[in-house]
């Protein structure tokens, strides 16, 4: 029986990658009332009829799986945004970021069409590289940063994260142009983009995958995390044990490390009024 792993699924066949090439799959029929749902990223066992059609067997148990986009077996979030058009919202950066965090995945941190505003794309850049983070400013026009990005994906299984319009596609199609993917305009009313990626698909790349993603837009943090909100923000850690009282929640409390560092400028102020933002939407409502 061959080990694999689902890099694409359509109209219950699953194209599922081996060591033997790429299969044509579908479900055991057991799978179908057992398993809730199948997701791209799976790893499976799969065995071969005589004409060269597989069967998934077995689904392996995952590492990691995310409901929005649905996929298994995450490595890290590679969290994409434009230096401008459009405009970054660091909100919903900052919100893909926790996310990651809350579920025990990496980010690496992508700004892209740093041409457009090389001193803010290096602003951005040096912000989140201070959390720490991982992070990178790339163009398409010039190549600049690419190696960089090319070498975080390597032997990785990446999920592409960030807004339409930031140039996801076109940042893969720049490291990998035999995928020629699909790209779109940014509204120059609205900067906003157009989906141009409609299903969840495993890219081979570079040892590993890239999942291509449908955009995301507005995503929401699950009430009752207010307890580990804090720890969603690598950068309140080396401040933590330094609050005057044990539980602090960084919020108004007096002789509170976190608050005196972002007074200072040790901790970024957009960083602590979004953990105020996120905190207020995960705490409980009597």
């Amino acid at each position: 029986m061959l080990q694999g792993i689902i890099v694409k699924g359509v109209g219950g066949f699953y194209e599922v990658e081996t060591e033997q090439g790429r299969l044509r799959c579908t479900l055991r029929g057991r799978l179908r009332l057992s398993v809730e749902r199948v997701l791209v990223g799976d790893r499976v066992e799969v065995s071969v009829s005589g004409d060269g059609i597989g069967v998934v067997e077995n689904i392996l148990p995952r590492s990691s799986e995310l409901v929005r986009p649905p996929v298994a077996n995450i490595d890290q979030v590679l969290v994409v945004f434009a230096a401008q058009r459009p405009a970054p919202n660091l909100t919903l950066l900052d919100r893909i970021l926790v996310q990651a965090e809350l579920m025990g995945l990496s980010s690496v941190v992508v700004f892209t069409k740093s041409d457009l505003d090389p001193s803010r794309a290096a602003e951005l850049r040096d912000l989140y590289a201070a959390i720490p983070y991982p992070a990178f400013i790339t163009s398409t026009v010039d190549g600049l940063g690419l190696e960089e990005v090319r070498a975080a994906l390597q032997g990785k299984v990446s999920v592409l994260a960030g807004p339409s319009g930031v140039g996801k596609s076109s940042l893969l199609n720049a490291l990998n142009p035999a995928l020629n993917l699909e790209t779109g305009e940014v509204s120059a009313k609205i900067e906003r983009g157009r989906h141009t990626t409609r299903r969840v698909e495993l890219l081979a790349f570079d040892q590993g995958y890239v999942a291509d993603t449908p955009g995301f837009s507005q995503l929401a943090l699950e009430p009752g995390q207010e307890g580990r909100l804090q720890f969603a923000f690598p950068e309140f850690e080396r401040y933590r044990d330094a609050c005057r009282f044990r539980g602090c929640l960084h919020r108004k409390e007096p002789g509170c490390a976190v608050l005196d560092a972002v007074a200072k400028g040790e901790i970024a102020a957009s960083r602590h009024q979004h953990y105020l933002l996120f905190y207020d939407e995960v705490r409980p409502r009597y």
